[in-house]
């Protein structure tokens, strides 16, 4: 039996390591997240639980969320070993522009909620980033201010069909103006989905001073202290406001909403076509007949049609029938870079992020969104190094099943 003994400091020394420390507050909460999940877990703390759970949340029962998430978790990748992946590249082309990465940032309304530098804060970190932005309608801050806070970003705005047609015709005459080179059509919601964590919560925009609200200012009393000294919260491109969120969509979008939209803003807008929302094949190839260039494959992050169906399940049928007439991408879920990675190898073009940069967003302000992209770069090249695969243009189907 080995006989005890003291170490030497000399042993020691080497062992003492003490981690640096960060005086700033915000970049000792973001150096501590590793994951976007990490993420999800301070943007929770630092935002009032009606704001979290708006981002966070899905309709009714969120059974198309769980099952979303659930899909990815479902992902065999199938590897090859001793190939040389010392270098990976992670470029795409994207609707006839190469992109630094194969995402593009999702239309999100209400950003300036999330965080007070909202979206001009997400379209800095595109521009740096190399990917496209996307501006939805129910953006707090205009296409203007938004072309001005991201002159070099590769930018997209996100229309919804209003019942007043002028209306929605002159944000896309505005956005063509501004030197935003696509639209994105969404068509899943000629009506608001039942978001019972917002009934719940009672939010609305701008969130009202109730006695609850009053109670979950002492405990977020940042945000409330942003929210109330920087620019009033309102809905940019609308003039109605107040009342609940699904009050706002209900009185503002029109449901008789058809594919003769889709014909009239083909004849209309001169830049790419996105339509947004396909949840079956029949409908994806009606709109690429129509003249869609690319279509986004998505439940709406669950946020629509509850028990919707699952895009990466769906995402394979949908490429084998249009994708030699257009470019097929995928949002709903995506929270890793092995996500990303999957569904390029099921034959998507590109994925669209939405809540991964949003608890960037919620966690650390601007950083907090570069902190979310550098996450989701580093996960996809290692996913890619382990794959055995030196370019996202690689990935084919047989790097991929889903596990029943």
């Amino acid at each position: 039996m080995p006989s005890r003994r003291l170490p030497t400091w000399s042993e020691l020394r080497p062992l003492l390591r003490p981690r640096p420390l960060a005086l700033d507050p915000t970049e000792r909460r973001l150096s501590r997240a590793h994951t976007i999940a990490d993420l999800r877990a301070v943007a929770r703390r630092r935002t009032p639980r009606a704001v979290f759970d708006f981002a966070d949340g899905a309709a009714e029962r969120e059974i198309s969320l769980r099952r979303t998430k659930r899909s990815f978790a479902r992902v065999e990748f199938h590897p090859g070993v001793l190939r040389d992946v010392s270098t990976v590249d992670l470029s795409r082309r994207i609707l006839g522009r190469r992109a630094d990465l194969p995402i593009v940032f999702a239309p999100t309304g209400f950003t300036r909620m999330m965080h007070h530098e909202g979206e001009r804060a997400v379209v800095r970190v595109a521009q740096r980033s190399g990917v496209p932005f996307t501006l939805s309608t129910m953006g707090t801050t205009s296409i203007e201010e938004v072309a001005a806070a991201g002159p070099a970003a590769r930018r997209w705005f996100q229309l919804y069909v209003w019942k007043d047609r002028a209306a929605g015709d002159e944000l896309v005459r505005r956005a063509q103006e501004c030197g935003y080179d696509t639209l994105v059509l969404t068509v899943d919601t000629p009506v608001a989905g039942a978001r019972l964590r917002d009934a719940r919560n009672g939010l609305s925009v701008p969130p009202a001073l109730s006695a609850r609200t009053v109670l979950d200012a002492a405990t977020h009393p940042h945000w409330w202290f942003n929210l109330l000294t920087t620019e009033p919260l309102t809905f940019a491109s609308l003039t109605s406001s107040g009342g609940t969120i699904a009050d706002l969509v209900n009185r503002i979008f029109d449901p008789s909403v058809t594919f003769d939209d889709v014909r009239r803003l083909r004849e209309s807008w001169s830049g790419n076509l996105v339509v947004k929302g396909i949840q079956s094949v029949a409908d994806a190839r009606r709109v690429v007949d129509l003249g869609a260039d690319a279509i986004v494959v998505s439940n709406h992050g669950g946020r629509q049609l509850d028990r919707a169906p699952v895009p990466l399940e769906l995402l394979p049928e949908v490429v084998a029938a249009v994708g030699d007439r257009a470019e097929v991408l995928l949002d709903s879920g995506i929270l890793s870079g092995g996500d990303i990675a999957a569904a390029l190898a099921r034959g998507a073009t590109a994925c669209l992020i939405g809540r991964a940069f949003l608890y960037g967003l919620m966690a650390g302000g601007e950083r907090g969104v570069d902190r979310a992209v550098e996450i989701l770069r580093g996960e996809l090249t290692r996913t890619l190094q382990l794959l055995g695969v030196t370019a996202v243009d690689r990935l084919e189907p047989g790097h991929v099943t889903l596990r029943n």
